[in-house]
């Protein structure tokens, strides 16, 4: 197992867990948020989820109200609407910062790992800067739905920029990838 592996965390209900529970499983870490205009992503996490958890694939959400505020509820309230919008079976963990002076050492460490991302970020950052936004400095995370792909031994195999979508076919690639070793 690796550091990332043996960080601590908190589930969305409050229980300690780590990403060693998942050893030899792939793992795709995500921030999420609910009032985002990626929050439909959800939607394609809970169906990526469910086509690749029996061939050991979690999905892993961690709420983070980083970016423009769109994760404002309470961790009981996020798992509410995760419930009840989008029928979210996958694991989700108590919110986080993933950014910053403070953010949460599993970030830090996935960060570090991977800190260029895969897809569209480019475009997404030229957005932001046109709304009249300033995106974090690479490998800094720029916004939420940003992906981790963790492989089985625990290090970061890749990483995706917000906009990929969960079946984005450079993702479903990496994670069949993963899986088959």
């Amino acid at each position: 197992m690796t550091d990332i592996q043996n960080i601590p965390l908190k589930t969305i209900k409050g229980a300690d867990a780590s990403l060693a529970d998942y050893a030899g499983k792939v793992v795709l870490a995500v921030n999420v948020a609910s009032k985002c205009g990626l929050t439909p992503q959800y939607e394609g996490l809970e169906k990526l989820y469910a086509e690749y958890k029996d061939k050991g694939l979690v999905v892993a959400g961690f709420p983070a109200n980083d970016f423009g505020a769109q994760e404002p509820g309470s961790n009981d309230e996020i798992a509410t609407f995760c419930t009840t919008n989008f029928g979210v079976e996958f694991p989700m963990f108590e919110k986080i910062v993933v950014t910053g002076p403070d953010k949460h050492p599993l970030y830090a460490a996935l960060t570090s790992a991977q800190p260029d991302a895969q897809g569209d970020g480019a475009v997404f950052r030229e957005k932001l800067t046109g709304y009249g936004m300033t995106p974090n400095p690479e490998p800094e995370i720029l916004w939420n739905f940003e992906k981790f792909l963790i492989a089985k031994d625990g290090s970061v195999a890749a990483r995706f920029a917000p906009t990929t979508a969960p079946d984005d076919a450079a993702l479903i690639a990496a994670i069949e990838a993963e899986l088959a070793r």
